[in-house]
């Protein structure tokens, strides 16, 4: 590289030489003193979750910037002309991060959004997948205050005025355009919507689910867009300490029941096997809650698989009890692990499954299983 050309004599070029070697000294001073006035100063104060919050709506459907972390988290059953079955997962994340909030820069990496999409497909016999992320900002990454909107860059999902969600994505090997319409109201976690992650009792989130969305839409693969409808389910969580230092992971499953019914059961697993936390609650048709304290939830694996990509092995079939009712959940294929360590630096399993109620079919669902190949870090 040339800096500059000395074609005049030598004492010409070396004045110069010195004049811009002592203009880029300052300059690079002046950089370094401003970047430290960021990096040394205090990190952001993050929201914390307490217990007696009411969730109110439309907020909260939207984005809740001063908590650490958030997710939009939509898994589903789709079925195609030929009644071929799919499974779908879109998630869009939230990550704060530390960066000084008095940084002027509009370069500042004060929000990170990370997005994943999966296709299952048994003519297929793995997961497609895909993944994104991108800092905050200029229109290409954002999740919006008041109502859901969130995009990366050309995925998007956001909230319409009556309800119903638009959700456009267009991954590597497949594309998806879907509108799912609520046909029950929000389904509230926990307590009123403070869902307990762990025995501490900032180890929590604000959680709402909105099961049985009703889908419509298509699906494209190879060029060739193919027409679909079933049903979905969404979480929605924010939260600032989510999991336990001790914890590996967990294992979550949300099932649309065929009565109208909804079941959403977790586990957080610790790192010496043990169960740190668990929960389930069972929704009706009509809107009367069941909830399952941790004595009363039992996870058991009935069948395990292991990843050829990550030697993980996973329990894919898994008998949860919640009280005296048993279920089981089987998966629509066993090959639906997703590596995400280019975004969120975690690999795990994320799979439609059938469920069957004291040995009867009861509904379907998503199965999701983190902390199999390291411990789970958020």
């Amino acid at each position: 590289m040339h800096f500059l050309d000395c074609n005049s004599s030598g004492i010409r070029c070396s004045r110069e030489r010195k004049r811009w070697i002592s203009a880029f000294t300052r300059m690079t001073i002046l950089s370094l003193s401003f970047a430290a006035t960021f990096v040394s100063a205090a990190p952001p104060q993050f929201s914390q979750v307490v217990p007696g919050i009411a969730l109110t709506f439309p907020h909260d459907f939207g984005a809740h910037p001063g908590f650490r972390t958030e997710w939009w988290y939509v898994t589903g059953w789709l079925e195609t002309p030929d009644k071929k079955p799919l499974g779908f997962q879109i998630t869009f994340f939230r990550s704060a991060t530390e960066t000084d909030p008095a940084n002027p820069s509009r370069f500042a990496p004060r929000q990170l959004i990370i997005a994943h999409a999966a296709l299952s497909d048994p003519a297929v016999g793995k997961l497609l997948h895909d993944q994104k992320s991108a800092r905050e900002g200029f229109g290409l990454a954002y999740t919006k205050e008041g109502n859901t909107d969130v995009k990366l860059d050309d995925w998007r999902m956001m909230r319409d005025e009556n309800g119903r969600y638009q959700a456009n994505i267009k991954a590597n090997d497949f594309t998806l355009q879907l509108s799912l319409t609520p046909s029950q109201m929000p389904m509230l976690q926990g307590d009123n919507g403070f869902s307990r992650k762990g025995p501490r009792p900032e180890q929590a989130s604000y959680y709402y689910s909105e099961p049985h969305l009703q889908v419509t839409g298509t699906v494209t693969r190879d060029g060739k867009p193919v027409t679909v409808n079933g049903v979905a389910w969404l979480d929605h969580e924010w939260s600032t300490a989510y999991l336990d230092p001790d914890a590996d992971g967990w294992d979550w499953v949300g099932a649309n029941l065929d009565d109208g019914s909804s079941l959403m059961a977790f586990q957080i697993r610790g790192k010496n096997g043990d169960e740190i936390w668990a929960y389930a609650a069972l929704r009706d048709a009509s809107g009367r809650i069941t909830l399952f304290t941790p004595e009363q939830v039992r996870f058991d694996p009935q069948r395990t698989w292991r990843s050829p990509r990550t030697d993980a092995t996973y329990p894919v079939s898994m008998r949860i009890q919640t009280g005296a009712t048993e279920w089981l959940l089987t998966p629509l294929q066993d090959d639906q692990e997703l590596d995400s360590r280019q975004s969120v630096g975690a690999v795990y399993w994320e799979g439609a499954v059938t469920v069957s109620r004291d040995g009867k079919p009861a509904g379907r669902g998503y199965f999701e299983m983190t902390g199999y190949v390291k411990p789970l870090k958020l």
